[in-house]
């Protein structure tokens, strides 16, 4: 990673250069780095050109300990990237059940939607993420939550055939 010498103000060239190689960092989950940089006055909440934080990045990829060092020093994991999406569907999505659990306890809303009004719950129900349904319902997701659409958890699972979700969403309807 470059270092601009202290003092120097960085050129427009070397500040977005040095931005996407902070993104880089995050996304291969870096936490040693990341957590010199934030200490050093990096914003924890930094964005890159498609408002992906470095949370959203780190968490997306599942580097639990990069999100730990994130979430400690202040990240946001309510902060949406500009497609309405914030880490923990992405977690759900990618079915990282310790990432749902690290997010959940770091201050993310169990009841977060996606601009669509699609909540985490709806997406661990569509991908068939058993373990995920049974954490986001025992740390107080409503399965009755609609989407804009006007579709429930349940409806979720049953448009992408998710039957494990089905069975378990019905038994505890």
């Amino acid at each position: 990673m470059s270092n601009p010498a202290a003092g120097t103000p960085m050129t427009e060239e070397e500040a977005i250069e040095f931005a996407n190689q902070v993104f880089q960092v995050a996304r291969e989950g870096d936490a040693d780095m990341l957590g010199r940089l934030l200490e050093k006055g990096l914003a924890p909440n930094l964005r890159n050109h498609k408002g992906d934080s470095l949370l959203m990045l780190a968490s997306y990829h599942g580097h639990h300990r990069a999100v730990e060092v994130l979430l400690q020093h202040g990240a946001d994991p309510e902060l949406r990237n500009d497609n309405g999406q914030v880490p923990l569907a992405g977690a759900a999505f990618k079915g990282d059940l310790e990432m749902v659990r690290l997010l959940l306890d770091g201050g993310a809303d169990v009841e977060g939607a996606g601009a669509d009004g699609k909540t985490v719950l709806m997406m661990a129900a569509m991908f068939n993420r058993v373990a995920i349904i049974d954490l986001l319902l025992e740390r107080g997701a409503d399965p009755a939550a609609r989407d804009g659409r006007g579709i429930d958890a349940l409806g979720a699972a049953q448009a992408m055939g998710a039957e494990d979700s089905i069975a378990r969403l019905t038994r505890n309807a």
